[in-house]
Order: C-alpha cells, then sequence, then structure tokens
C-alpha cells in the first residue's frame, strides 16, 4: 500500500468533486484508458496501517495482509478510475460522485477532503487494463460514476472514429465536457430528483440509439443490475456478440462493496470469464 496526499481540491459539477494527489510511485505513473485503483479510506481515529507482504502467483498478497486488519482498524476501500494524470507534476486526479442519498465512506470523505489529508492506494497492476479493440464504432453508456472512465476511453480513441456515449446524470448541471479526436456523439440522459439506479431511463436511452453499420463495441458501467439489463439488451436484441461488451457493475443497489456479493454478481463474474473465452460469441 502506498500513501497518497492531496495537493488540490475542485469541484467539477454540483455533485462531482475532483481530488489531486501526490505521494511515491508517481514518478513514473504507467497511464492507459479505464484506470483502476483501490483506495483506502481511514476509519475515524485510525491512521493507514503498515502493512508488509510477500506477493503470490496470483498477486493477492496484498489483499491477504489487507483482510488480516482487524476490522475495527481496516480502512474502507473502494475502486475508483483516475482521471488524468500529470506527469511534471507527478499528480493524479480522481473524480468521486458526492450522492445525495446513502453516502458512503468514500463520499464522505471526498465532502470533506482537503489539502494535506492523506489515503492509501493499491495499483493500479498492468494485468487489469482492458483494451477496447479494434471495431468500427463504439458505444458507451454508464451514470455519472462512469463518467471518468469513459472520458479516457473516449479521448484514447483514433481520429473521427463514430462513437456514442449515453451517459445518465441528475441534470444539466450535472453534465462534463469530452474531449476527443473521435467522432464522438453524447446523449446526456436526466433523472432528476430520483435516486440513480432506480430508473430506466439510461435502458430506454440505449435502446433508442441507432448504431452505424459495421462491427461495433460496447462498453458499460455503472449500477450493476442496469449494467446487466443494458448488456442483456445489446446482445440478446441488437446481436452484438457477447465478447464484444466490456461490462462492469460499479456499485449495488442498496449494496455497498464491503456486502457480500449476491447471486446475481456471482453470476456476473462468470459471464465476463466467458465473454473473454476463447472463441466465445
Amino acid at each position: 500500500m502506498l500513501a497518497l496526499h492531496v495537493t488540490h481540491v475542485e469541484r467539477v459539477t454540483p455533485h462531482v468533486v475532483r481530488v489531486s494527489f501526490t505521494g511515491p510511485g508517481l514518478e513514473e505513473f504507467p497511464i492507459w484508458p479505464d484506470q483502476q485503483l483501490k483506495l483506502l479510506f481511514p476509519r475515524p481515529g485510525h491512521g493507514l496501517p503498515e502493512l508488509s507482504y510477500t506477493e503470490d502467483e496470483h498477486g493477492m498478497g496484498w489483499y491477504r495482509a489487507f483482510t488480516s486488519v482487524p476490522e475495527q482498524r481496516r480502512p474502507w476501500m473502494r475502486s475508483y478510475t483516475v482521471r488524468r494524470y500529470d506527469p511534471l507534476r507527478q499528480e493524479i486526479a480522481v473524480d468521486f460522485v458526492l450522492h445525495d442519498h446513502g453516502a458512503g465512506p468514500a463520499t464522505r470523505w471526498a465532502a470533506s477532503a482537503r489539502p494535506g489529508d492523506t489515503i492509501g492506494r493499491y495499483g493500479p497492476a498492468a494485468a487489469y487494463a482492458r483494451p477496447l479493440g479494434a471495431a468500427d464504432w463504439y458505444l458507451f453508456a454508464g451514470d455519472e460514476t462512469a463518467v471518468p472512465a469513459i472520458a479516457t476511453l473516449v479521448a484514447s480513441l483514433p481520429p473521427a472514429t463514430p462513437a456514442t456515449a449515453v451517459i445518465e446524470v441528475r441534470d444539466e448541471a450535472e453534465e462534463q465536457r469530452l474531449p476527443t479526436r473521435a467522432r464522438l456523439s453524447v446523449r446526456w440522459v436526466h433523472r432528476g430528483d430520483q435516486p440513480p439506479g432506480l430508473g430506466d431511463g439510461l435502458l430506454r436511452a440505449v435502446r433508442a440509439t441507432d448504431f452505424p453499420p459495421g462491427e461495433g463495441r460496447a462498453w458499460v458501467a455503472g449500477e450493476a443490475g442496469v449494467v446487466r439489463a443494458i448488456r442483456a439488451h445489446l446482445v440478446r436484441e441488437r446481436g452484438l456478440p457477447k465478447r464484444a461488451v466490456d461490462f462492469s457493475g460499479y456499485w449495488r443497489l442498496r449494496l455497498t462493496q464491503d456486502d457480500a456479493p449476491t447471486e446475481e454478481d456471482l453470476a456476473e463474474a462468470r459471464e465476463k470469464l466467458a465473454a473473454t473465452g476463447e472463441g466465445t460469441a
């Protein structure tokens, strides 16, 4: 585990705060689109624990060391996407969504983050880099938690590549610019004051999206149940091969990353393994 020290805090939208960090290991930080970190938030009254471990062939030594810390002192761990990396400042930035409903430890921390605050990190690990793969066109779909990843993915597309992003946010004030050289069309879906993950606005917007001719690829992330519904639509109704749909349940309605996986979560994990298998269609 490495430390991250807050250097700057910026409110990007009314409900998104961008926190910049510096720390050891950022001097030559490897970068790729949709790059995820494990961030560790200390519990009240406790600092970050000192963890020593020997990595095993599966790369899980760090996790065993983490879970060996008594629960009352163990930091909360959450997954986040690197929004940008500044090699000159040796600094990374991470966007946090400030939820109105059921704020968790990461949201509570981000809402009051100040320069000088310290959290921990694991990763990123290059083994988890997932290239988009070649295609004639791309579809990106997700809620506000997926915006950082979508932003880095569309920025990586070759010039003039046809791409569509369908993104659900609260309202117009939550929309963000997505710079890219691709020929990108962005459709923002506004759900209003309704909590995320409850309605079907994102699914309906994807259903209403016309796809160009040729071979396409899709990337979908957000609330796990919504993601599963969109993936099912793309595969069963729109005819995309399973291997052409990259999907991730970033969060679960009424559950956190501390809760045990549901049967749906386990089925999703099996589907992801199957979709990346040799010859899977």
